[in-house]
């Protein structure tokens, strides 16, 4: 699965979020930043995320999975 398959995935289930995805293999990291996570734990961001991707996770097409997941301003402060 080719990250970019990864991320339509993601944007179908976060239509509001920018998606980024990295690879290496199987493994995966999938940055998504929105609105949406405002005054949400890490958890529940994660999660969002995750239930995305669940069929693949569980069939193994994706083995491991790294979520980043920020507000815009959360994202802002990180790029400084």
């Amino acid at each position: 699965m080719q990250p970019q398959d990864v991320a339509e995935l993601v944007r179908k289930e976060l239509p509001d979020c920018d998606i980024e995805v990295q690879s290496e293999g199987n493994h995966y990291l999938v940055v998504a930043v929105g609105d949406r996570f405002e005054g949400m734990s890490p958890v529940k961001k994660q999660q969002l995320v995750y239930g995305a991707l669940r069929e693949q996770l569980d069939d193994g097409t994706i083995h491991a999975l790294t979520i980043r997941a920020f507000t815009p301003a959360q994202w802002a402060a990180r790029q400084q």
